[in-house]
């Protein structure tokens, strides 16, 4: 402080001495400030560890044991940041899909013709859902959704509602510009049906037969989105 301030420190010593609200400040925030990023890596840890537990054993024979040791951490560690098993499994659900939605929601709002759009749409679930561990929440949600009607609940509240409501926006724009039928708006769940095949392929059939996602996708949107002819 001294060779940063020095006229300050020989006019007002005493200031210094009693030290200003910044100068207190200074102290404790680098500690403060390690300490949080401690516990944000915990959590980190404690989410990726849940998902690979949760992927490997199933939602139900999952252990908090086990995820607190793939995670590196004591099993009381997680009741820090997680009440239970549940809150475990819909707080990865929010941390690995959560940004994505906020991406679709602006793609749905979009004003841009589909068959441009298309090509947006293919690269984003390639990139971020296709080639990433999002893949694994879906999957799991496929596989265990059913047995757990409460993580289905809150799946589709949490994620597909806002989904379906921003593609159906944007197929009913579409329509009315005459780029798609009126028909194809009630059931957008049509164009997420290419995705969920790949994601299903992936984990069950990819060794026998390798699929060309991208040029799928394309394919799919190429029939839907094909410029419509006059009856």
């Amino acid at each position: 402080m001294t060779t940063s301030h020095p006229r300050l420190v020989r006019k007002a010593p005493r200031r210094r001495r009693r030290g200003t609200p910044s100068q207190h400040r200074a102290g404790p925030a680098p500690q403060s400030s390690t300490r949080q990023e401690r516990s944000a890596a915990r959590r980190e840890a404690i989410l990726a560890a849940a998902l690979d537990e949760f992927s490997a054993r199933g939602f139900e024979a999952a252990r908090l044991d086990d995820v607190a040791k793939r995670a590196g951490v004591a099993k009381g560690t997680i009741y820090l940041y997680f009440r239970d098993k549940e809150s475990l499994f819909q707080e990865l659900v929010r941390a690995m899909l959560t940004p994505l939605i906020g991406t679709i929601e602006a793609l749905g709002a979009a004003e841009v013709p589909m068959n441009m759009l298309s090509d947006q749409i293919v690269e984003l679930f390639v990139r971020e859902v296709y080639e990433t561990r999002r893949k694994d929440v879906i999957r799991l949600m496929i596989s265990e959704g059913r047995r757990f009607p409460k993580l289905a609940e809150f799946y589709y509240r949490e994620v597909l509602s806002r989904i379906i409501a921003a593609v159906r926006g944007l197929l009913r724009r579409a329509a009315a510009r005459g780029e798609v039928p009126e028909a194809l708006a009630e059931f957008p769940q049509i164009i997420a049906a290419p995705g969920l095949i790949a994601i299903i392929w992936s984990g069950l059939f990819e060794k026998f037969e390798p699929l060309d996602v991208r040029k799928m996708m394309k394919t799919h949107f190429e029939l839907l989105f094909a410029p419509r002819r006059a009856p």
